[in-house]
């Protein structure tokens, strides 16, 4: 079994009040480099912080880096345009890191990173494969994404922040559909056109390395949630049929009502799991119960493996064990350049 995090970036994150994903805008940038530290290593390694919201609700790369210390699953990272350096080995498929969405053509290394990550995606020798992604500012990609192929099942994504600011992100994808010239649906079969120009790179990744995969003959479980419901979309828009299973937490599925019917209308098994964090034990992953992060960083595929082995009830005690690695390196001031 194999995760595949898709890391990489979007100025659409730096849009105030889009994403929580970092406790400021200038380490949003940082985050995904962060997360694939984490993930590979069980600590930061040249990200200056451990990424957090600004109330204080850690990354879900430590939720999945809790299960890998469980089940001991393969990590690859895949390079969809990072911003800032990573300590984690990485997989280049050519992707940049992704202009403000609302600026003209802000992704245009998305239909060769897409095609590339295809190759990629079916030179895969495993019989399964999670895909995850880190970025930013992801949801609001998402939502313009699925609005350029025509896909109604779903009018709003996700939020890491306890309330939706829906209405900025529908402003939001209003402005880059009218510096694209895109409309509504115009991409409807061309998934590279539609991440090129109202996208961002780890969309076009992820979407690629999955209908590669899935060409090949490798079941794939997409772990995430509204992002990866994008991802999905334009995999079909790709002219793949092969199912695909959805698997996201309690958090995430709660606040999409509608997650459960859109998974269905682009032919989704869908998987949710409670990891159990509304507990006392739980410390700071309480926060997940109140509704912050929710998802992120293969969070709701790993969930899925530890609920399959029959460990899901050990992943608060694994994550927190991780979350307190990397909090007290921090705390000593720790500046490693390696794992």
């Amino acid at each position: 079994m194999r995760v595949i995090l898709v890391a990489g970036a979007t100025r659409t994150a730096e849009i105030d009040g889009i994403s929580a994903a970092g406790a400021t805008r200038d380490l949003l940038l940082h985050t995904p480099s962060a997360d694939a530290e984490i993930l590979a290593y069980g600590d930061t390694v040249r990200a200056p912080v451990t990424p957090v919201s600004p109330t204080g609700c850690p990354t879900p790369a430590v939720v999945t880096r809790g299960v890998r210390e469980l089940l001991g699953f393969d990590v690859t990272v895949v390079d969809g345009g990072l911003a800032r350096p990573t300590g984690a080995p990485t997989v280049s498929v050519g992707a940049r890191p992704g202009r403000d969405v609302r600026e003209p053509d802000p992704v245009q290394t998305g239909p060769g990173a897409f095609a590339a990550a295809r190759e990629f995606g079916r030179s895969l020798p495993d019989d399964r494969v999670v895909v995850g992604e880190t970025i930013p500012g992801g949801t609001t990609t998402a939502l313009a994404v699925l609005r350029a192929l025509g896909e109604d099942a779903v009018e709003s994504t996700s939020s890491s922040l306890p309330e939706n600011p829906l209405e900025l992100k529908r402003r939001v994808v209003d402005a880059a559909f009218s510096s694209s010239d895109l409309e509504p649906g115009a991409a409807a079969h061309n998934p590279e056109r539609a991440v090129r120009y109202v996208g961002d790179p780890v969309l076009a990744v992820a979407a690629g390395l999955t209908a590669g995969a899935l060409e090949s003959g490798t079941d794939v479980v997409l772990g995430g949630g509204t992002q990866l419901l994008a991802v999905a979309a334009l995999v079909r828009h790709a002219g793949v049929p092969r199912r695909a299973t959805l698997a996201t937490t309690t958090y995430l599925a709660d606040d999409v009502p509608e997650l459960e019917s859109a998974a269905e209308a682009l032919g989704l098994d869908r998987r949710v799991s409670d990891p159990g964090f509304g507990i006392d034990e739980a410390g700071p992953l309480s926060a997940y119960a109140d509704g912050v992060a929710k998802e992120g960083a293969a969070m709701g595929g790993a969930l899925a493996l530890a609920d399959e082995a029959g460990r899901l009830g050990e992943v608060t005690d694994a994550t927190r064990a991780v979350l307190d690695r990397v909090t007290d390196g921090e705390r000593e001031g720790r500046t490693a350049d390696g794992p």
